[in-house]
């Protein structure tokens, strides 16, 4: 997509000043013309991790921004490492359905990148709440498993706002699931847990030898013996319906 020289020039000004900080924005057509219109990053690291990489622009901006006129292209830094897309860029990137703009705003770098399809792998992934979760590891499992799409259900903007009150014990039965006892689990069956929570907020799916996978916050996805302390911390099994 060809962006024009001004709305590059403000977005790298914006990611000079937010340094350390990832910086995050939007390309936006108003009245047929290209601006740049910065937002704020409101990602939060998980728990243990003092990492400040990583973007979510807050929603109010995005609202104002589509308000405003038409979102045509996506923006953010890399302050430390080179601005060549990451697996959760291209994840991400997918998600949003327009091109990412990226930049090093130490040695001024630039890359771009365009939805093309990409899919994350099941096992390996980064975590990253409302991208690579584990819902959407959960999702990405039944469809390419077991072609069958599951719906989408709109998060919290915020992690913290889901630990509140997490969705998947409110959605099983809409999801297409019913209850089934864990002393009878089958390769499928969906495992909703609690972890640090009195409330059910993690999922995991059984794969057969006493093994499920999964992908729990600041870690990678991962397949795993369903060991007793994952037994302990299930709360629902559930199995689809066909």
């Amino acid at each position: 997509m060809n962006i024009s020289a001004p709305v590059k020039a403000a977005a790298l000004a914006h990611a000079q000043a937010e340094l350390p900080r990832e910086a995050c924005g939007l390309v936006v057509v108003v009245a047929g013309q290209q601006i740049y219109w910065p937002c704020r990053n409101i990602f939060e690291a998980p728990e243990g991790d003092d990492s400040s990489n990583g973007f979510t622009i807050d929603p109010a901006d995005f609202c104002g921004a589509e308000d405003s006129g038409e979102v045509v292209a996506w923006f953010h830094s890399h302050p430390t490492t080179p601005p060549e897309p990451s697996d959760l860029d291209r994840a991400s990137c997918e998600l949003s359905g327009v091109p990412w703009l990226i930049v090093n705003p130490r040695t001024l770098a630039w890359a771009e990148l365009a939805p093309c399809g990409y899919q994350q792998p099941l096992l390996g992934r980064q975590w990253l709440w409302g991208v690579a979760d584990c819902w959407t590891l959960g999702r990405d499992w039944y469809r390419l498993e077991m072609g069958v799409v599951l719906p989408e259900f709109e998060r919290p903007a915020t992690l913290a706002e889901f630990e509140k009150n997490p969705l998947f014990e409110h959605h099983w039965q809409e999801a297409g699931f019913e209850r089934v006892a864990i002393s009878d689990l089958q390769y499928g069956d969906a495992l909703l847990m609690a972890i640090g929570n009195q409330r059910l907020n993690h999922l995991g799916i059984y794969v057969g030898d006493q093994r499920f996978v999964h992908h729990q916050m600041g870690h990678l996805s991962s397949r795993d013996l369903y060991d007793q302390y994952w037994q302990n911390a299930t709360g629902l099994a559930l199995r689809l319906q066909r």
